[in-house]
């Protein structure tokens, strides 16, 4: 079976699929990570080769030699993106070329082979096309792709590897917030950092997520759902969440996010929240913008909402932040107007209930 671009996927179905009346009981309360579907695609590279050997194929642990490159020298990479089930009742895709290009940065700055964006856009179909039961039709659900890659060759030293494996697994999801949107508490943290430049901060690479489960875990002892990181440089200006871009909203409708400064990731979501703000008549600053002004802003009341945003909870409501310098609340602790509509406006587009002009939807 031809799959996307140059090589054709082999396609082995699952001997043991889940049944029918056991997935719909998952599918009811997949929760988030937590559950997968019946296949996987895999895709090799060997330098002089090239990529070849594109399967779809039962999900199944994947064999690997203790001296696995990735395992000593963490060459990985990987992405998120969703599937949806539609209003029309087809299976839709948004700004999947993005997450393509994304991967591809990715790569280059961990010196991994880049798979050629024809490869990845052709696995998502393939996996989607035999698991496409596994897609909720409930509010808010969507099927989570997760598009990975590692450093596959069993070899100690420090050099690029020369082989890799290319992954694909996807998990049903319900909607990220199981109660409703609701403002989230986040931690600043002035002892850990999450990139600096010249570092990996733009890259989607699983070493940047490591490094910052420790600033998570004491956020979670402040009693925070979050940790919001300032620049390694001056530990003065806003960077990112954990895992989200962060924009902060004044009373004359201006948005504030940081900049795409090498040490921040770019997120699709974050573009496209810009794209859509501007066309509702926000005015979106793309600049440095410190904790301190933020701290002032709220308390001031010049600054009247905040939010961060990402694939997997889309838009979310900041309500109090806390720090050592003190705390403070973003308006009156509940979901702005401005983050409100913005996220209601892009889940319409994601499950086609909403006209999309930007062209960032496609259907399988």
């Amino acid at each position: 079976m031809s799959g996307g671009g140059t090589i054709d996927f082999e396609i082995r179905p699952s001997s043991q699929p889940v049944s029918a009346t056991e997935r719909e009981a998952l599918l009811a309360n997949p929760g988030f990570g937590r559950i997968f579907t019946d296949h996987m695609v895999t895709i090799r590279y060997a330098e002089g080769k090239g990529w070849y050997d594109a399967r779809v194929e039962a999900r199944a642990p994947i064999p690997m030699d203790p001296a696995t490159a990735v395992l000593h020298y963490a060459q990985e990479i990987f992405e998120g993106l969703k599937a949806y089930h539609r209003a029309d009742g087809k299976i839709g895709l948004f700004r999947p070329e993005a997450n393509a290009a994304r991967f591809v940065e990715s790569a280059h700055r961990m010196a991994m082979a880049p798979l050629p964006t024809e490869l990845f856009l052709g696995s998502i179909r393939q996996l989607i096309d035999i698991d496409r039961a596994w897609v909720p039709t409930s509010t808010e659900g969507s099927l989570y792709l997760r598009p990975f890659q590692y450093a596959s060759e069993a070899f100690l030293g420090v050099r690029p590897a020369r082989e890799y494996l290319y992954v694909l697994i996807a998990s049903p999801v319900g909607p990220y917030f199981a109660g409703g949107v609701k403002p989230v508490t986040i931690w600043v943290s002035n002892d850990y950092t999450r990139a600096a430049p010249g570092g990996t901060g733009a890259a989607k690479c699983g070493g940047n997520y490591a490094a910052g489960l420790a600033a998570q875990a004491e956020a979670a002892e402040h009693g925070c759902d979050q940790v919001v990181y300032l620049d390694a440089a001056e530990r003065r200006y806003i960077d990112e969440l954990g895992g989200m871009n962060v924009f902060l909203v004044r009373k004359d409708g201006t948005m504030i996010t940081p900049p795409l400064n090498g040490a921040i990731l770019p997120g699709i979501t974050r573009d496209s929240v810009i794209t859509l703000a501007k066309e509702q008549g926000y005015s979106v600053e793309e600049r440095p913008v410190s904790i301190d002004e933020w701290r002032d802003g709220a308390r001031s009341g010049e600054i009247v909402e905040a939010f961060a945003c990402g694939t997997a909870a889309v838009l979310t409501p900041i309500g109090t932040v806390r720090g050592t310098e003190g705390d403070f609340l973003m308006g009156d602790g509940t979901a702005g107007q401005v983050a409100t509509a913005l996220r209601a406006h892009l889940v319409d587009i994601q499950f086609g209930r909403r006209p999309d002009p930007h062209g960032w939807t496609t259907t399988v």
